[in-house]
């Protein structure tokens, strides 16, 4: 009789602890292999929530761990595998071509297991390749020829860019595995964006009482009313789960309430999906755009209905932001600017271990399979920042050094509202309801001191414009739930959170240069 699942599940979390206690035990000598590197070898049901304890999808960013120059400039680091790692250039022209190339040399020793290796990547404005080493020497990738003048005076005075894959390549392989599920439109994937979000944001999901559709009436919503959506499955689901945990917002879309001059309610929407497939601006009928929530879409979306407040209510002209919503009817989603609402600082908005240097090479990698992409979503907006039009990546990253900038410095630049991009203004799902707010004068008399493009859905929702006293509230508002939210959640199986909501007054220059790190996203008191 073949040994039950249970037992052996037993038996093998019992050799995984005994090699790692004895492991311990001979701290002074080096075992031939290291536990973490058998555990793939062991049943699945033991091995994976071991492994999922140690990795996690924020294992597949690599590490950046210097740039490689001169052999008279060594760059030394500690690696996952090998605790002892050099790495110089030395330029060649074995090519014989007019700018040679050169030979990358990474010396790797004192590894911590006979088992273990380190996965690399090597990137300059011009290319991203990478390599892996599990033998202590000396190794060598070489750079047959240089991609012209400008990428060897790049590496000459920058050198090539190294990450390492910190989780080692099982590692990476276990976080690949784990960022799968995100994006897939299943209860696993569901499962998997709240895990993800638990865990590295530390929001808590609590489950609502049923029903978890309230009964609206749609007379008590009005114009300027926010709408607050969270999506946590499917396609959609992955995408707001990696952007909630950038930006710290716990929604990761938004749209917004408009009454006409007869009554008819609408929904003004940036993103949304229209016959083509494209995504776009539109102004939808509200019964049209709640059906579409309630039946049809699969992303399991949560939302919330967060009422303007009286007094800002009362500023609100709703004939300029009828007249800027129809202005925008039909444009692009502001792809242009989509990732530098959330870049205010140097190095305190990257959850570690992003950083300007990974940006920047994975901007590369999108630039030479997919150029139109990365013109659309990056390469405009750089050179709106460098006063320059036309250039690409690589030659961005090459202008900001012969000015003697940096790409980080770059990124932080803020967005102007009034840039106008090949396609028009250029504005996200929050970047389009808080313009039509500044058009609508909920930012007077600061207005020309803001720039909603640098806003993130968090620092939307934290705006102090929204009601205050729950009394106010519809009746119908977070009806049948034993937690009154001070906003109205409509849909979804769990409460809604959104930290810091409706608690930051408008000052000049906002969100331009806060830093915003997980878990907490803490900021300065004038942020």
């Amino acid at each position: 009789m073949a040994p039950s699942p249970s037992l052996l599940s037993f038996f093998f979390f019992f050799f995984f602890t005994a090699v790692s206690f004895f492991s311990l035990l001979l701290h002074a000598a080096k075992l031939p292999f290291c536990p973490r590197d058998v555990l793939p070898l062991l049943p699945r049901q033991v091995s994976w929530p071991i492994l999922n304890s140690l990795h996690s999808p924020v294992d597949l960013l690599p590490s950046f761990v210097g740039a490689a120059s001169s052999p008279n400039d060594t760059l030394e680091w500690k690696g996952a595998c090998f605790y002892e790692n050099r790495a110089w250039i030395e330029f060649h022209n074995k090519s014989g071509s007019e700018f040679g190339g050169g030979t990358l040399h990474i010396k790797v020793s004192n590894a911590h297991s006979w088992t273990c290796m380190d996965l690399y990547v090597f990137a300059t404005p011009y290319r991203v390749t990478w390599d892996y080493y599990f033998i202590s020497r000396e190794h060598t990738y070489e750079f047959k020829e240089w991609q012209g003048k400008a990428e060897f005076e790049y590496v000459k005075n920058r050198g090539v860019s190294i990450f390492l894959m910190q989780a080692g390549m099982l590692g990476t392989l276990q976080a690949l595995w784990d960022v799968f599920p995100l994006f897939t439109n299943t209860g696993w994937g569901e499962n998997s964006n709240i895990g993800f979000l638990k865990k590295h944001m530390g929001a808590s999901f609590e489950q609502r009482p049923q029903p978890w559709v309230t009964n609206i009436s749609v007379d008590d919503i009005k114009s300027g009313d926010f709408l607050a959506i969270s999506k946590i499955r499917g396609r959609w689901g992955g995408f707001e789960t990696l952007e909630k945990w950038v930006s710290g917002a716990y929604a990761g879309h938004s749209a917004v309430c408009l009454k006409d001059s007869e009554g008819k309610l609408w929904v003004g929407e940036s993103g949304h999906e229209n016959e083509k497939g494209e995504d776009v601006i539109a102004m939808l009928p509200w019964d049209e755009w709640w059906d579409f929530e309630l039946n049809k879409d699969d992303s399991n979306p949560h939302i919330a209905l967060l009422p303007l407040h009286p007094d800002i209510r009362a500023k609100f002209n709703e004939t300029a932001a009828w007249e800027y919503a129809q202005s925008m009817d039909g444009k692009p989603y502001g792809y242009h600017n989509m990732i530098f609402s959330w870049i205010d600082t140097i190095d305190r908005n990257y959850p570690p271990p992003l950083d300007a240097h990974l940006v920047a090479s994975v901007m590369t990698v999108w630039n030479q399979i997919q150029p139109e992409y990365a013109a659309n979503m990056w390469n405009e907006a750089l050179n709106k920042r460098l006063g320059t039009q036309g250039l690409s990546l690589p030659d961005i990253l090459v202008e900001v050094e012969k000015r003697g900038s940096s790409f980080d410095e770059l990124l932080t630049i803020p967005e102007q509202d009034d840039w106008l991009y090949a396609d028009g203004k250029s504005t996200s799902c929050v970047a389009f309801i808080l313009e039509m707010y500044k058009e609508a004068g909920l930012f007077d008399p600061i207005a020309s001191y803001i720039q909603v493009t640098e806003f993130t859905i968090k620092d939307a929702y934290n705006l102090k414009f929204f009601e205050s006293n729950s009394s106010r509230l519809p009746k119908w508002c977070n009806d049948g739930d034993n937690v009154k939210l001070p906003f109205c959640q409509i849909r979804g199986k769990y409460r809604m959170e959104l930290p810091g909501y409706n608690s930051m007054e408008a000052y000049p220059h906002m969100n331009e240069r806060c830093p915003s790190l997980p878990p907490k996203y803490s900021r300065p008191q004038n942020c």
